[in-house]
C-alpha cells in the first residue's frame, strides 16, 4: 500500500514539475519561498506562491541548531508535514538532510519517507549525477542544488567567481540536468554564471543570491520577515517581524504585572444560581 501511494505521489509531482517546465519556457518567474510551519505554509499558499521549500534551513532558523548538518531526517518529515497540513494544494520541495543520501539506495530510502510525510520533490546538494538517475528512475522528482552548499561548506562565500570554478559549477549543472533533474537552486553565484546556467540547462533554476537571470527565486521566509537582526545582501526584507514579537510580548509582561491583564472582557464567570451552590458546598 505505501508503495503505490509513493509510485501515486511521483505520478503526480513529474506532472507538476511539468508545470515548472513550461513557466520557463513561457519566460514566466517562479516564487518560491521557504515554509517550516503550518500557519506560515497557509499564508504563503494564499499568497500565491509557485512552491513551499522545507529546507534544512528549520536548523538554524526555527529549532536552534549550529548548523544545517544537525537537521535530522526525522526532523524534515515532522516539518513536512507541518507544511502540507497547512498548503494542501501547493507544491512541496523538501530538503534531504545531511548524510541522508550518501549512496543512491540510501537517498531512496530517504526520499520516500519524506514523499510520504507530504513532499512532492526532494532536494540534495551536489554534483551527484547518479543520485539523481537513482531517484528519477523510481519516480521521485528532483531539485538539485549547487553554488554555496550550506550542508558542505563552512565558507558562507560567493561561489564561482573564479572562471575554472565557473565552468566547473556550469558542467556540473549540465551532467546533473542529463540525469534527470527537475529543478536547480542556485545559491550565492554571479549573476552571469547563474544567467549562462539557466541558458544551459532544461530545468528550471531558482536562484537565491544568482541575480536576476534565473527562472525563478526563492528567499528563506525568515529573512524575507526579518525574525533576527541579520540581513543579507541577498535577501528582501518585507517586514519587521522580530520587532513586532519582541514589543508585543513586551507589552503582555508589562500588563500581567501591573494587573491590567486578563481584563474583565478576557474573564468567564459562572451561571448565578450555579456559582451559589457551588459557594455553598464544602471542600
Amino acid at each position: 500500500m505505501i508503495i503505490e501511494s509513493i509510485k501515486h505521489s511521483g505520478q503526480e509531482s513529474m506532472s507538476k514539475t511539468a508545470r515548472f517546465l513550461g513557466m520557463k519556457q513561457q519566460g514566466q518567474k517562479i516564487a518560491v519561498l521557504t515554509g517550516y510551519d503550518a500557519p506560515t505554509a497557509k499564508a504563503e499558499e494564499d499568497s500565491g506562491v509557485d512552491i513551499i521549500l522545507v529546507g534544512d534551513s528549520v536548523g538554524t532558523n526555527m529549532l536552534g541548531y549550529a548548523s544545517e548538518r544537525d537537521v535530522t531526517l526525522a526532523d524534515m518529515c515532522h516539518h513536512v508535514g507541518a507544511v502540507r497540513r497547512g498548503a494542501p494544494k501547493t507544491t512541496i520541495i523538501a530538503d534531504l538532510p545531511f548524510r541522508s543520501y550518501d549512496t543512491p539506495e540510501i537517498a531512496l530510502a530517504s526520499s520516500r519517507k519524506l514523499i510520504v510525510a507530504g513532499a512532492d520533490i526532494v532536494k540534495f546538494e551536489g554534483p551527484r549525477p547518479e543520485i539523481v538517475e537513482a531517484l528519477a528512475g523510481a519516480s521521485i522528482a528532483v531539485c538539485c542544488h549547487l553554488g554555496l552548499l550550506p550542508q558542505h561548506h563552512d565558507d558562507k562565500r560567493l561561489k564561482g567567481r573564479k572562471a575554472k570554478e565557473a565552468m566547473r559549477l556550469l558542467h556540473d549543472a549540465i551532467a546533473l540536468d542529463a540525469a534527470g533533474m527537475a529543478l536547480l537552486v542556485l545559491e550565492l553565484v554571479p549573476e552571469e554564471v547563474a544567467e549562462r546556467v539557466t541558458k544551459s540547462v532544461k530545468a528550471p533554476t531558482i536562484g537565491i543570491g544568482a541575480g536576476r537571470k534565473t527562472d525563478g527565486q526563492v528567499l528563506v521566509i525568515s529573512d524575507v520577515l526579518g525574525y533576527g537582526e541579520a540581513n543579507f545582501q541577498h535577501n528582501q526584507r518585507y517586514e519587521d517581524i522580530g520587532r513586532l514579537m519582541r514589543e508585543a510580548a513586551k507589552a503582555y509582561v508589562g500588563d500581567v504585572r501591573s494587573k491590567n491583564f486578563p481584563a474583565e472582557e478576557n474573564v468567564f464567570s459562572m451561571d448565578r444560581d450555579e456559582l451559589a451552590i457551588f459557594l455553598k458546598e464544602k471542600a
